[in-house]
Formats: structure tokens, C-alpha cells, sequence
């Protein structure tokens, strides 16, 4: 159910003193491209309509005290003496922000405050981005500093990573401070240039397997360093290859017998997505949408044959979508092994 702001601001009344600011960051589904972003490559997601928001006020000194209101959980440390909390505690995420700031050079304020948010938790729609875009948003609101956009984003990745142990890309954080209504945003991963695409009369669900993805920690690490092989192979006689984004097909496939049949598939997976998120972009901006639900159909078959994250629970949900009347496309969306598929 939607975030309750005022539930949100009533129980900052009950627990805290001063005059609050509510911040909120989106949850995001990716139209199209998975597994693109840390390969130097385009995405193209878009902001949800749920959210987290964090009901904060600064204090003088560096104490942090927060409520978590959806888990009845209160938290109070000192920015002076960040430790970690065991099991991939949600105060990690506020204190992995305070320390890539601060290890940015911005030094960071204590505050007090309440959160909520109503973004699925492991369903693959960034629910762990927007709590730290949230967090990053307050510290930077109530800091007598400013960061530019781009800025925040990058050490919202920073942060996000050494909270979770994964190494992310830039996506998720971009889409939840940068995303729009109504419109669909073209990321270059790798220079950051962006591009706000209004969508045309459409509708997309989101779909919850409901099945916990169990590995899609162990087994994200595992795709990217896949990645990374196929390049060394390639950037060996091509030093001008610095990730997948600089491979075309008809290169990877001059190089597929000179890799392991797996890495090729990784790769051929990330360049041929790659190819299908510009496709989308003219799709989009014609208001083609038959052509728009082939590529994403494509794209569901590419990670469930080539990059293997799939499982039986989102083939299902994206199967059924396919042979639904009024669907155009169906695919799993986030890191795969479960979570949500979104059809159009």
C-alpha cells in the first residue's frame, strides 16, 4: 500500500522534536537493458510509483537516530563511530552514504527522522537504491553543501556497493534521483549523459514471483567478472575494447572460439541487449508498441538462455503475460533467480 506521509510526519511528532522535511526516492523497472549498466552499456528504466520516504531534521551535533516505521525498528549511532550491523542491517545503507560522503570530502550533519517506504524488498525493482538515494538526499538537504546530480548518483553507487558487497552499476541510483513521470530514461553508463523519453498511452505491471533470490548475489559477481573475461579476450588484440559497451556482434563472434562457450554467451547477452535498448529508444519515441514488446520478449530470452538468471516462477509469469490478450512484452527484471517480471 502507498506511503503514508501523514502516519510518516505523526509518528516523527510522537518520537522527535523540530520541524521536519520529507524526502522520497522511486523504486525503478527496467524497460529494457539488464546487465548492461556495468558493462559500460545503455539502460533504459523507469521511476515507479512506489517509494521510500524519510521524515527527517537536522541535529547539532553527529548523532543519528532514526525510526524505521514499517519494521518497528529504532536505531540510534554516532557519525563518528560508523560500524557495521550484522545481516545486512537497513542502517548500513545510512551509514555507507555518511561514509562515501565524508570520504568525498563532505562532511555530513546527524539528523533524526522516520522512514517508510512501499518498494518490494528483493523483487528486483531497486527497493535498496531508493532507500539510499533517500538517505543520500537527506544528508545532502540538511548539509550547508550541494552536489550536483551526477555527483550524488555516483556516491550513491559507492555506498549502495560497500553496503551490499555487490559491485553494481549505476542505474538504480540514477533512475530513483533522476527519474520523471510519464517517461522513460535513457542512460549512457558510462559518460552519464541522459535522456528524459516521454512515453506514449501505455500501461506496465509489475509482477512479484514472489520467489527470493537466493543467489542472485553470489551469482551477479559471477556474470560480471564472465563479462570482463570475454573482454580481456577481445581487448588483447583490441586495445580500444574497454568493456562490452565497445564490442559488436560481428566482433564477438570473430573471438567466440577463443573463449569459453560461457563467457561467450555472458557476452553475447550484454552486446546484443545493448543493440535492442537504442532500438527502443526510436521505438518509444514512434509509439511503436508491437515492436517495443518483441525486443522485450527478446530480452527475457536472452537472460533466460545466454545469461541464465532466470527460474521457473518468472519464465511462468512472463509466459502467461506473452499469450495474454493486450500484452505486447513480458521479461524478468533486476538480477534475476527471482523477483518481479514487468509486461507492457
Amino acid at each position: 500500500m502507498p506511503v503514508d506521509r501523514n502516519r510518516l510526519k505523526q509518528e516523527f511528532a510522537r518520537r522527535f522534536a523540530g520541524a521536519p522535511r520529507l524526502f522520497r526516492a522511486p523504486g525503478r523497472v527496467n524497460l529494457i537493458g539488464e546487465h548492461t549498466d556495468y558493462n559500460d552499456g545503455y539502460v533504459f528504466p523507469v521511476a515507479m510509483d512506489r517509494e521510500v520516504c524519510f521524515c527527517v531534521s537536522p541535529r547539532d551535533d553527529r548523532t543519528i537516530r532514526v525510526h524505521a516505521l514499517d519494521l518497528d525498528q529504532a536505531e540510534e549511532f554516532d557519525l563518528d563511530h560508523l560500524a557495521w550491523n550484522p545481516g545486512g542491517h537497513w542502517t548500513n545503507y545510512i551509514k555507507a552514504m555518511a561514509k562515501a560522503y565524508e570520504a568525498a570530502g563532505y562532511r555530513c550533519a546527524g539528523f533524526e527522522g522516520v522512514i517508510a517506504g512501499d518498494v518490494p524488498i528483493g523483487g528486483g525493482v531497486s527497493s535498496s537504491s531508493a532507500f539510499t538515494v533517500a538517505s543520500a538526499t537527506a544528508f545532502e538537504r540538511l548539509a550547508p553543501w550541494t552536489l550536483s546530480d551526477t555527483d550524488l548518483v555516483r556516491l550513491t553507487q559507492v555506498a549502495e556497493n560497500s553496503a551490499t558487497g555487490l559491485r553494481g552499476g549505476i542505474m538504480d541510483q540514477f533512475t530513483s534521483r533522476l527519474g520523471k513521470a510519464n517517461h522513460a530514461l535513457l542512460i549512457d553508463c558510462r559518460s552519464l549523459e541522459h535522456e528524459l523519453v516521454p512515453m506514449p498511452v501505455m500501461t506496465i505491471v509489475v509482477a512479484d514471483s514472489k520467489k527470493p533470490r537466493t543467489l542472485a548475489d553470489t551469482a551477479y559477481n559471477e556474470r560480471r567478472a564472465q563479462c570482463e573475461a570475454g573482454v580481456a579476450v577481445i581487448a588483447a588484440e583490441h586495445p580500444e575494447v574497454k568493456a562490452l559497451r565497445d564490442v559488436t556482434p560481428e566482433l564477438l563472434e570473430r573471438y567466440r572460439d577463443q573463449m569459453p562457450e560461457v563467457v561467450y554467451r555472458r557476452c553475447r547477452h550484454v552486446v546484443t541487449e545493448i543493440a535492442r535498448v537504442m532500438e527502443c529508444v526510436d521505438i518509444l519515441k514512434a509509439g511503436d508498441l508491437p515492436a517495443l514488446g518483441e525486443r522485450i520478449n527478446a530480452s527475457h530470452r536472452a537472460l533466460r538462455d545466454d545469461y541464465e538468471v532466470s527460474c521457473p516462477e518468472l519464465d511462468t509469469i512472463a509466459e502467461i503475460a506473452w499469450e495474454s490478450p493486450g500484452v505486447y512484452g513480458a521479461r524478468m527484471v533486476g538480477a534475476g533467480f527471482g523477483g518481479c517480471v514487468i509486461a507492457v
